[in-house]
């Protein structure tokens, strides 16, 4: 079953809706920042990205079968379907039927994009049903499909994730509690944003790249993003972060280096 997750728009906001973190735990003081000897792009540690994604998005480390997935989690997006959740009412959805399109003309979606247009923005299924879940699907056969996900997804997500934990200063760790950040919450102009999570961690501790310790900044992102899932219904179960990353980050793992062993909503998940 695919766990709810709301994502905000990546079409910026007018305006930045003003936030404060309660302030958790103190941290303990953290030893000198350990640079990752790898960052995530390095291929065996994307594909730990993955794996770590989709314990919390689908319940399973096999992202690849996730292509074909589709349905309405009812977090008022509309249709989130594939392997990072691409919505019909973020525009990502939208943005991918697209790209796919474009490389694959008449393909099983394309009769869609008007109805995608119409819908975006919103939660309507107005002009997709009833047949858009199993078009979805048997695009999901198609090889083309699935390097269309994988294109959009590096694009809108993960490298751009990746680029800010490298100029942050932080390691592979600090990169992938970024991507996920993202993955969850878009990066637009509200309050639960990845940029606003970033600005209140920011607001507590100084990352690597500004002389910062990477163990304390890491501590106070993830404590901001925590405050930012409980902000929604949909995300008051933070054990995605509270019993998966945090626990890397209190093994001081920045690297993510295997073997890792993490639970997502009581489910019990290994990498060795």
């Amino acid at each position: 079953m695919h766990t709810p997750h709301v994502r905000s728009s990546r079409r910026t906001l007018l305006a930045l809706i003003g936030a404060s973190l309660v302030a958790g735990p103190a941290v303990a003081a953290a030893g000198p920042a350990n640079a990752a000897a790898t960052g995530l792009d390095d291929p065996a540690k994307k594909e730990i990205a993955m794996k770590l994604v989709s314990s919390a998005e689908n319940s399973s480390l096999d992202w690849k079968a996730q292509y074909g997935y589709i349905e309405d989690i009812r977090d008022g997006r509309g249709y989130t379907a594939g392997i990072i959740g691409f919505c019909s009412g973020t525009g990502d959805m939208l943005d991918l039927v697209e790209l796919y399109t474009r490389r694959r003309p008449g393909n099983a979606l394309a009769g869609y994009l008007p109805a995608l247009r119409r819908v975006d923005g919103t939660d309507s299924h107005e002009g997709l049903d009833p047949g858009y879940p199993d078009a979805w699907r048997r695009a999901a056969r198609d090889n083309a499909f699935e390097q269309a996900q994988n294109d959009e997804r590096d694009r809108v997500y993960f490298d751009p994730a990746v680029r800010r934990g490298k100029a942050d200063g932080l390691g592979t760790l600090g990169q992938f509690a970024y991507y996920d950040a993202v993955v969850m919450h878009g990066d637009g102009g509200d309050r639960t944003s990845f940029g606003s999570i970033r600005g209140l961690a920011l607001d507590r501790a100084r990352p690597p790249a500004q002389g910062g310790d990477e163990v304390t900044y890491l501590h106070a992102f993830l404590d901001a993003r925590v405050w930012a899932m409980k902000q929604e219904a949909a995300h008051e179960d933070t054990t995605r972060v509270d019993t998966a990353q945090r626990v890397f980050l209190r093994n001081r793992n920045l690297n993510l280096d295997p073997p890792l062993d993490w639970q997502v909503y009581g489910d019990s998940y290994h990498i060795g």
